[in-house]
């Protein structure tokens, strides 16, 4: 039973973006300077040296992203809507809860979250990574960044990646719906589900993303009952190491090349819109797709504060106050839990 007189601090971890055209490139070098993201034999000694270079470099390659969508990233607003959204859900079930953004490469940072949640005096606090599937990469470096920083005696649990939790599944296809409406047919319409993209290297070490999100698309459709023709690609790609395939402009040639003249694309590993979702989806991909012959072109909206998905991360934090399975808590500082490796298995 949930004790209701406790002040639970519920903490939203998400990678964050840049606010102002200014800050894309200072984002971009925090992202490279993950180790978690930048691993490489003497990397404490490059690290750094590199993540300049490639920032500095990337940052000139995506600019167009960013004025594409305002010069900024939306993604700290949507965030922050989610967290006051959730707040107001744990409050109407009787929790006494207060939510913070945690964002890993930009304001807020993790540290931020952490003294807001020492000024909130809570009691304990549950850690809930807004990726719906787990790698390494996305929620193991968050979880890796707030146990460098979080020193404060609570009970700390954490929320396993809930790409299987039926509101969720719910949630995303109210929005595939909605896209699939715009069509004249619905039916005819191809549903490309695009998820951001890791390096093979990180899958070959036992990294679940790959399976988590081929899982997620299947899950997905027969949710959906959609007998639409459906294809997986993945996005974002970064350096010259190979990346999972295929890739969503070589999905969007391939489409092209068998004449399908309608497409849907579904981002199937984001829960709220950025640039990746606005920038390279609805506006780069959206233009390529056109330029080889695709008459209509339309992208599920992210899930953002959506009422479904809302009500779905409410019953994920209840879910991690009750467990007392000590693989679903996290262990910060010694006390309480499991490592990324551990966590990782907790969502197969």
């Amino acid at each position: 039973m949930l004790n209701r007189t406790r002040r639970v601090g519920v903490v939203l971890f998400q990678l964050g973006g840049p606010d102002t055209p200014a800050a894309i490139e200072p984002f971009l070098y925090n992202l490279f300077c993950d180790p978690d993201i930048i691993d490489f034999p003497f990397a404490r000694i490059g690290r750094k040296a590199l993540a300049k270079l490639i920032s500095t470099t990337r940052a000139r390659k995506v600019q167009h992203h960013y004025e594409s969508i305002g010069g900024a990233s939306p993604i700290r607003r949507f965030t922050e809507l989610q967290a006051r959204a959730l707040e107001a859900e744990l409050t109407a079930q009787g929790l006494d809860a207060r939510c913070f953004v945690a964002m890993r490469y930009w304001h807020p940072f993790t540290c931020e979250a952490i003294q807001q949640l020492e000024a909130a005096q809570c009691n304990e606090v549950v850690l809930l990574p807004l990726y719906p599937q787990y790698s390494s990469t996305t929620t193991g470096s968050s979880l890796n960044e707030w146990q460098r920083h979080f020193s404060l005696d609570l009970p700390a649990h954490t929320v396993d990646c809930f790409y299987r939790h039926p509101i969720y599944l719910d949630a995303m296809v109210e929005k595939i719906d909605e896209a699939l409406s715009r069509f004249a047919f619905p039916g005819r319409a191809e549903i490309v589900f695009s998820a951001h993209g890791v390096p093979v290297s990180v899958v070959a070490k036992g990294d679940p993303y790959q399976a988590q999100i081929e899982e997620t698309v299947r899950l997905l459709m027969e949710r959906g009952g959609w007998s639409n023709h459906h294809r997986l690609c993945y996005q974002s790609k970064v350096g010259a190491s190979k990346w999972l395939q295929p890739s969503l402009r070589q999905t969007l040639r391939d489409l092209a090349a068998l004449q399908v003249r309608e497409v849907c694309v579904v981002p199937v590993a984001f829960v709220s819109d950025h640039v990746e979702t606005l920038g390279e989806i609805d506006h780069e991909a959206r233009e390529e797709a056109h330029r080889l012959g695709v008459t209509q072109f339309e992208m599920s909206a992210g899930l953002n504060d959506s009422p479904k998905f809302i009500a779905a991360l409410g019953q994920l934090v209840v879910g991690a106050l009750h467990r007392s399975n000590s693989r679903s808590t996290i262990q910060v500082n010694g006390r309480q839990g499991a490592a990324p490796e551990l966590l990782a298995a907790a969502c197969d």
